[in-house]
């Protein structure tokens, strides 16, 4: 078992300032010399300042088989977390991706949250298709839970590829519960919730029918994940209806796979989309928008604490949206279609979009890691995203 131990701010009575900055509290001599003792600072230091920290330990526990979790210890109490958020990967990704914001997740909430950090798929093991990927995270779900019993809330966190639960973690009525845990926080960062298949979802083909084709057809160099993506996986028959592709079975549910109703518990659905420079995924299918409803943005951003946030929309579902399904399928794809089915199935829940710009940064040709800064050194402009995320996370 591994250990790695960061300083954690804890709130006591009289302070405001804990989970606003972390990285300054660690300057201090006298700080760390409190967290290595567990003791309250010396007599002087309680004389000139009303306000007091007590510090704790961030520790990094890996299991037998490398999974990882985030808690925070404090000197001398047991510590009895409540909500799990549970980070996962995107496409050839790993447990280290989340990292940056699961130190961030504990820093404002060190005493309420466990953060696992995934590494059941990682590099070439999220090939083997969302679906198999989806059992995986579900096993691995189950065994953080048993290591926590203290859990009654789950959260998940997703960059790029998303996997379902839905069919292995059991939903339990009435309480509509996910692996007997009530499920609060479904978060996407730069997903391809439409799949990748035409319709300038992947900007890096800049719309060349010739580019989508052929992407298509090589879709298999990514293995059972990549069909899934490019929509290629129920090809083979004359008659291509979409019945059998895993991304829409998953906007619906079947008698024994609860797709769309596992995504139905969480309180709140949030989609944070790049709106360009992401040359993976593109604007719309990680917003879950047609194109034609993409908002008209303003240069400045929405808040000057969130430089990169440059529109932020409330909870919608297709009950309060004009649907436009007027649209023509320019691609030479039967592609559109497919498209619209996913899009009227997953906006009849709500939905929470947040657009971000790297626009006028050197990183913004990285946006599809930048948005969860995924290294901290080269993807540092996403930090505020993420704040934002923090900021707006309720344990």
């Amino acid at each position: 078992m591994e250990k790695e131990d960061s300083e954690i701010p804890r709130k006591t009575e009289g302070d405001e300032r804990v989970g606003r900055d972390f990285q300054g509290i660690g300057r201090s001599k006298m700080k760390m010399k409190t967290r290595r003792s567990g003791k309250s600072w010396d007599k002087e230091t309680k004389t000139t300042t009303k306000k007091k920290y007590w510090m704790g330990c961030l520790r990094a526990e890996s299991d037998e088989s490398g999974n990882v979790d985030l808690t925070v210890d404090f000197p001398g109490e047991l510590t009895e977390p409540t909500h799990l958020v549970v980070m996962v990967n995107g496409l050839i990704g790993s447990s280290q991706d989340w990292r940056f914001a699961a130190k961030q997740m504990l820093k404002k909430y060190p005493q309420d949250l466990v953060v696992h950090c995934s590494k059941r798929n990682h590099s070439t093991q999220t090939f083997v298709g969302v679906d198999v990927m989806g059992e995986r995270l579900a096993e691995e779900v189950r065994s953080v839970i048993k290591r926590h019993p203290s859990l009654q809330k789950i959260s998940f966190v997703g960059h790029s590829l998303v996997k379902d639960i839905g069919d292995n973690c059991p939903i339990e009525e009435p309480k509509e519960r996910i692996a007997g845990l009530e499920p609060v926080y479904f978060i996407t960062s730069a997903s391809p919730h439409l799949g990748s298949r035409g319709h300038k979802q992947v900007p890096l083909f800049s719309g060349s029918h010739a580019l989508e084709r052929l992407a298509r057809r090589m879709s298999w160099c990514l293995g059972k994940t990549g069909k899934h993506l490019f929509l290629a996986d129920s090809d083979g028959g004359k008659r291509d209806d979409g019945k059998h592709l895993l991304l829409i079975r998953m906007v619906y549910d079947s008698r024994d796979l609860k797709f769309i109703s596992a995504l139905r518990c969480f309180k709140r659905r949030i989609a944070y989309a790049n709106t360009s420079f992401d040359h993976l995924v593109g604007w719309s299918t990680s917003s879950i928008r047609h194109h034609n409803e993409l908002p008209k943005l303003q240069r400045a951003p929405v808040s000057e604490k969130y430089p990169h946030i440059v529109n932020v929309e409330a909870a919608v579902t297709t009950s309060n949206r004009k649907e436009d399904r007027s649209g023509t399928n320019s691609n030479g794809f039967k592609n559109l279609d497919k498209e619209e089915e996913m899009i009227r199935e997953l906006t009849k829940l709500s939905w929470e979009r947040v657009d971000v710009s790297f626009r006028g940064t050197l990183q913004r040709f990285l946006a599809h890691n930048t948005i969860q800064v995924k290294t901290k050194m080269i993807n540092s402009a996403g930090a505020d995203v993420i704040q934002h995320m923090v900021d707006n996370f309720e344990p």
